[in-house]
């Protein structure tokens, strides 16, 4: 194998949506980096079986609102 090609690995510590912290070892960032999570395990629906429906409305209500009215005559 060819040598330092590979990038260097740092700590990285990382800031879960419920405020737990553990360190693991990325390429990302470099010292005293942290990553912290908007969605994880705990908080998204495919593992919590919680489904959470925002107030600004999905792609559904975008269209809805985009296309209100087109083609339709009184």
């Amino acid at each position: 194998m060819k040598k330092d090609i590979h990038p260097a690995y740092q700590d990285l510590k990382v800031i879960m949506t419920d405020g737990t912290e553990f360190m693991t070892r990325s390429t990302k960032g470099g010292p005293d980096a942290v990553m912290r999570l908007d969605i994880d395990s705990k908080s998204h629906p495919a593992w919590t079986g919680v489904h959470r429906l925002n107030e600004s409305g999905g792609q559904l209500a975008k269209f809805k609102k985009r296309f209100a009215g087109f083609g339709l005559k009184s």
